[in-house]
């Protein structure tokens, strides 16, 4: 039998172990090794090339690391009855801009819809636990900020942000509505004066 390092089978038992993507800190912590995290790295790079191509892969989400069913066989293990999340045009426009802007306020979601939204709006998303609150911007009033969490990458099946569509994709693909075009102009032009608008879908 080929002799294994020791510190690849202790990651390989944490990950999995591990009923949720974790971090190579929280790794270090359970095997104990590599201050730096220099072994625990090369382990999970090791990992990865050898589960290549298996029934179950070693997937990165951000910076935490998961055994998940190989894409392609999926449809093996999918239930027959699924129960579909589904959520409001508000919601998922909400959760667009928050993904593409992190950290953002309410206030600047507001902006760029140019529609008022509903704590549920950001409740419902959190919930999800797709969405989580980042702190507080260091401006007069001190508005609490929102960012993505590590499920949204693993739901989306993203390893990052910087994987998310451009603008550019989401135009050829002919998915760009009004809000989109907000997002794209964003930056280059200062927002019109006036209140914020109710869509009649978020009523507090």
């Amino acid at each position: 039998m080929t002799d294994i390092d020791p510190t690849v089978r202790a990651v390989e038992a944490v990950l999995f172990a591990s009923p949720d993507p974790i971090s190579v800190d929280s790794i270090r912590a359970h095997v104990g090794v590599g201050r730096g995290g220099g072994d625990i790295r090369s382990a999970l790079e090791q990992l990865e090339a050898q589960y290549r191509g298996r029934g179950i892969t070693l997937v990165r989400r951000g910076d935490r690391w998961h055994f998940q069913t190989a894409p392609d066989l999926a449809h093996l293990l999918r239930r027959d009855r699924e129960e579909a999340r589904r959520l409001s045009r508000a919601a998922i426009e909400t959760l667009a801009i928050i993904a593409y802007h992190e950290p953002v306020s309410r206030a600047e979601i507001e902006a760029i819809r140019g529609v008022a939204i509903s704590k549920g709006t950001l409740d419902v998303l959190m919930e999800a636990g797709w969405v989580r609150p980042a702190g507080r911007r260091e401006v007069p009033g001190r508005p609490l900020i929102y960012a993505t969490t590590p499920a949204f990458l693993q739901h989306f099946g993203l390893t990052s942000r910087r994987d998310l569509p451009g603008l550019e994709d989401l135009r050829a693909a002919g998915l760009l509505d009004p809000v989109d075009l907000a997002l794209e102009r964003l930056g280059d032009e200062d927002m019109p004066d006036g209140e914020a608008h109710s869509d009649g879908e978020d009523g507090d």
